[in-house]
């Protein structure tokens, strides 16, 4: 089921909760991606010409990844994956501590991830409208921040802001 799964497309999430797993790990173990659906995704992401957003995009695109990075990324591309995009942190590099899709050099998101963007979007306006009815300016700012971030990333996508 998990392979069926993965090969229509289901994330990983997805996958692991409906196969009962608490980490990637296990769901990798017991869903084996076929050689071409795997390609397939991990070229659309990684190969020349694929539109990027994120501090890395530049790199992919230059073709700037060492060859150790490209053979990491080839074999655990699904175990990359999160909300909004992909770590491309090496393990060599260690835990990523960063709020990745704000700060992370290493975060890269697609066209992909749009309605997911867009959502989040639309999460943080009303997050930041709470605080600021509760008087929490900190707050207000944190996520207000997070919004034009995610707005930056969808420019760099040439996606809008919200959905069509």
């Amino acid at each position: 089921m998990g392979t069926q799964l993965g090969e229509r497309g289901a994330k990983l999430q997805t996958i692991m909760k409906v196969l009962g797993h608490r980490s990637a790990g296990m769901s990798m173990t017991y869903t084996s991606l076929s050689d071409p659906v795997v390609l397939a995704d991990y070229q659309s992401v990684l190969a020349p010409g694929a539109v990027l957003a994120g501090p890395q995009a530049e790199a992919i695109r230059a073709g700037e990844l060492t060859q150790e990075a490209v053979s990491w990324l080839s074999t655990n591309f699904y175990k990359t994956e999160l909300e909004l995009g992909r770590c491309l942190r090496l393990p060599q590099e260690g835990p990523c501590e960063c709020d990745l899709y704000l700060t992370c050099s290493k975060f890269v998101t697609t066209p992909d991830y749009t309605p997911r963007l867009q959502a989040r979007i639309r999460t943080e306006h009303q997050l930041a409208t709470d605080a600021e009815q509760r008087g929490w300016a900190r707050e207000v700012e944190r996520h207000q921040r997070t919004a034009r971030r995610l707005c930056d990333l969808l420019d760099q996508l040439g996606e809008p802001h919200t959905p069509r």
